[in-house]
């Protein structure tokens, strides 16, 4: 799935105690469909803010994005959701699992969101647990996880209703160095097997060196 960013920029608005802050300053990017893309910039550089962006999570204050042949900057909000749960896998990096639920429930869950039969669900799941190197834990509960073992788990719900589009804001950050390369291996492995546009935002040269492309974003603008 291709992405396109024309001349976007955002600006979080200002209140009576803060004024407005440009995060975003007129941003034009091609990523072409299939492509491991890499947004690299330390803290606050603004590579989060463009993966919402990308991800439909936010709305450019300026500008057009277009994902695929949509242009999400003019959709409305129940497009924009039917979009994120058909095209969209997001992977963060705190995990952002559903404590109540437990592995086989979380990653099933979007299946769930898109009424897909139980059956069919059971099969998927099944399948992804072993992809993800996974399916003993299938019962277990997210604070019976590691950091590593959640982290692939978080994977394989983004993954598991087969988005074209695949996005990662940190996914090692809050990894130890073992488990960081556990998880890159298994985004590198899912690119190549099944060939979703993958974006990862990242400050790590490590992880960054995994993409087929770098874009190196500072103070809301973007090199090569």
């Amino acid at each position: 799935m291709r992405v396109l960013l024309e001349h976007v920029t955002y600006v979080y608005a200002g209140s009576d105690e803060a004024a407005p802050v440009q995060v975003l300053d007129d941003v034009s990017l091609d990523i072409p469909s299939g492509r491991f893309m890499v947004l690299m910039g330390a803290s606050g550089s603004g590579k989060s803010t463009m993966l919402n962006l990308i991800g439909a999570v936010d709305r450019p204050t300026h500008g057009r994005i277009l994902i695929g042949d949509r242009e999400t900057s003019a959709m409305d909000e129940r497009q924009l959701t039917m979009l994120r749960r058909s095209s969209i896998g997001y992977v963060f990096q705190f995990f952002n699992l559903i404590p109540t639920l437990n592995v086989f429930e979380n990653i099933a869950f979007p299946l769930s969101l898109a009424r897909v039969a139980r059956g069919d669900i059971d099969q998927r799941v099944q399948e992804m647990l072993q992809r993800i190197g996974l399916p003993q834990r299938a019962k277990h509960f997210p604070n019976e996880l590691s950091g590593g073992e959640m982290q692939r788990v978080a994977i394989g719900r983004a993954m598991i209703h087969r988005p074209p589009l695949l996005l990662a804001d940190e996914p090692t950050g809050n990894l130890d160095s073992k488990n960081g390369e556990m998880v890159l291996d298994l985004i590198a492995s899912i690119h190549e097997r099944d060939h979703p546009t993958v974006v990862l935002a990242t400050h790590s040269e490590r992880a960054a060196a995994r993409g087929e492309s770098i874009i190196r974003i500072a103070d809301g603008r973007v090199s090569g």
